[in-house]
């Protein structure tokens, strides 16, 4: 466990099927990005996927194992990000290949004992066909999460901000639909997006820490690399601990230019911060 914190501490990776690296995770391969990680004592990683399934469950947890790290979570931006496959997409086979996809990544994690996110894939709205499109999404969501519950995971869902989906931007309204969901489900917190939807991340945290598996933090206003001294970590961290919180942290956030560098920072800005836990 990294020095002063509670709980597991990863860092996004791009999973070898995807087309490039994702922006906010680290931007080299995943053996490299691994072993960078593993070197600056990092916990595990959480490994964003294209089309990686249950097959592969293996390769990849000795590919991760090998570097000393343990994949914390699986996550499906590249579905949406990389190949432009929405569940609320007009056209039946964009709709039913996207949930191929995601389930295929719930089949993954359940093969790795970890939970699946669910982020921008579900979408956005066209004129007109909103009330259409919510249904789509809500039956697929119900799909994915008794898919990942019956393999040995959980769906985490993440609430983002409108510049990335009609659906479910804040904690509240993630909530209500998992409220709807017959298997168990939770939530990813994201600083970034509670921000943009004007949501306060200490508020939320505090309020929903027990059913939150994840939070992903990124500077506040740049989306960047964490800054030693930011008031907002230690109250976050005091959150996550006086709510019961059991899942673990994720460092989400643009590179600057400089992966190694940037997870140095972040990872430096989070042990500072977590004095306040002692």
């Amino acid at each position: 466990m990294t020095a002063g914190l509670p709980w597991p501490l990863a860092y996004t990776v791009s999973g070898d099927d995807c087309s490039s690296p994702m922006p906010l995770g680290f931007t080299a391969p995943l053996t490299e990005a691994l072993r960078r990680l593993a070197e600056l004592g990092y916990d595990g990683v959480e490994v964003q996927v294209r089309e990686t399934g249950a097959r592969d469950a293996g390769a990849l947890a000795r590919t991760v194992e090998a570097a000393g790290l343990k994949v914390l979570g699986i996550g499906t931006g590249p579905v949406a990000a990389q190949d432009r496959l929405t569940l609320t997409d007009p056209s039946p086979d964009v709709r039913r290949h996207a949930l191929s996809r995601l389930l295929g990544a719930a089949r993954l994690a359940g093969e790795l004992g970890v939970p699946v996110t669910l982020g921008q894939t579900r979408g956005t709205f066209l004129p007109g066909l909103e009330d259409m499109q919510r249904l789509w999404a809500e039956r697929a969501v119900r799909h994915l999460a008794d898919e990942a519950a019956g393999h040995g995971s959980r769906l985490l869902l993440e609430p983002q901000s409108r510049a990335h989906t009609s659906l479910w931007r804040t904690p509240a309204e993630a909530l209500a639909l998992i409220d709807l969901l017959d298997a168990p489900a939770g939530l990813v917190l994201d600083t970034h997006h509670l921000d943009a939807e004007g949501v306060d991340a200490v508020r939320a945290v505090t309020d929903h820490a027990r059913v939150t598996g994840c939070l992903q933090l990124a500077a506040p206003a740049t989306r960047g690399p964490l800054a030693v001294g930011d008031p907002r970590l230690p109250a976050l961290l005091t959150a996550l601990r006086a709510g019961g919180f059991t899942g673990w942290l994720t460092l989400e956030h643009t590179q600057d230019g400089d992966s190694p560098e940037a997870a140095a920072r972040s990872r430096t800005a989070l042990t500072d911060a977590a004095a306040v836990l002692s």
